[in-house]
């Protein structure tokens, strides 16, 4: 459990003020990302799985799919997700290089 925040005036840290070793700075980066990826990858799940049934098999487009196919979810949910993705992955390219 983290300890409790306390406001530092004028740009001076107390004397007890610990910094993070270089391991525990990359096990957080490491949480960070991680939590970033598996959510960009739920999201991806739920992307494919929209297609499945309606527009694919799972290893091929399927022949109605050119009869006006649309994801099960609909097509504003469904562009929705691939937004919501192409975020996932952006903010964790720029968080990985320290962008943010």
């Amino acid at each position: 459990m983290p300890g409790r925040l306390e406001v530092v005036l004028d740009g001076q840290q107390p004397e007890d003020h610990k910094f993070m070793s270089p391991e525990e700075d990359m096990k957080n980066f490491q949480k960070i990302v991680g939590n970033l990826m598996r959510d960009a990858q739920m999201t991806w799940a739920e992307i494919w799985d929209a297609l499945m049934g309606t527009i694919t098999n799972g290893t091929i487009i399927l022949a109605d799919a050119e009869n006006g196919a649309k994801p099960k979810c609909g097509w504003a949910e469904y562009l929705e997700k691939l937004w919501l993705l192409k975020h996932y992955l952006d903010y964790t390219r720029k968080f990985a290089a320290g962008d943010v």
